[in-house]
């Protein structure tokens, strides 16, 4: 049993890791949001965290980056990024400022990350964009478990996509279950924004066996790369693109045949 706070958009459970006296989980509204360890901000333990990074990892071999961080939370993969990428400025967008001052003053991040938080709603910040600002914009934005609509819309993609420098990546993170309606959305909204694109998921999570995180990515270059993204990975992990996304939109799941490496 961990703290408890009213932050603006419910409730949030300050959870200490009871193997690491240095770490913690953000609840949000009953969700596991994010897990920070102050000792080692290179820790991962949610799955879908260590696939958005190892996406980032394949994408950008070198330099530093321009990221945009929609959704912060506990600021995870803010952090994690910060080592990952040195010398890379992140800007981070969180809707609640309760919360993202609760996790400035208990969770606080490394000094010399780089990382800028901002308080205010996702899409009207990508409306006020320049456009080609970022190399990088990853979407993982929840009240609790849910993703609110408004940030899933074709126009929201589409504002990300203007956002976006040439060679640039949009990830976004969303969770679903049965029938996968929310997400085939998103995937359908990505699908058709960029060149090309890839829906990361779980084999249970896309045979509807359970809720889940799906990872969707979109770029205006070849994503093959991608199929390098199983290493090491738990969980048998599926990866749909080309027929086989067009397949997951459009509800012909029997259709889709995608393995790594094809």
């Amino acid at each position: 049993m961990g703290e408890i706070f009213d932050i603006e958009t419910g409730i949030v459970e300050l959870v200490p890791d009871p193997d690491e006296p240095d770490a913690w989980t953000l609840v949000v509204n009953g969700m596991p949001q994010s897990h920070v360890n102050l000792a080692d901000p290179a820790m991962i333990a949610f799955d879908y965290v260590r696939r958005t990074l190892r996406i980032v990892e394949l994408l950008f071999e070198d330099g530093p980056l321009r990221v945009l961080n929609l959704g912060g939370g506990g600021m995870s993969i803010p952090r994690c990024l910060s080592l990952l990428c040195p010398g890379s400025e992140q800007t981070v967008v969180e809707i609640d400022s309760l919360l993202a001052e609760l996790v400035n003053e208990r969770l606080p991040l490394q000094p010399d990350a780089g990382i800028t938080v901002t308080i205010g709603d996702a899409r009207e910040f990508l409306s006020r964009c320049a456009p080609a600002a970022y190399d990088l914009i990853i979407a993982d934005i929840f009240t609790g478990s849910a993703v609110p609509r408004h940030v899933t819309t074709p126009d929201f993609v589409a504002l990300a996509h203007a956002a976006l420098r040439p060679d640039g990546a949009y990830i976004a993170n969303v969770i679903d279950g049965r029938p996968l309606g929310f997400a085939r959305r998103l995937a359908a909204a990505v699908h058709g924004e960029y060149a090309d694109a890839i829906v990361f998921a779980e084999s249970d999570v896309l045979d509807q066996a359970y809720r889940g995180n799906l990872l969707m990515v979109g770029a205006d270059r070849r994503l093959t790369v991608l199929t390098e993204l199983p290493v090491e990975d738990p969980y048998e992990l599926r990866a749909l693109r080309g027929k086989d996304l067009t397949a997951f939109v459009t509800h012909d799941d029997k259709a889709m045949t995608f393995e790594f490496g094809d």
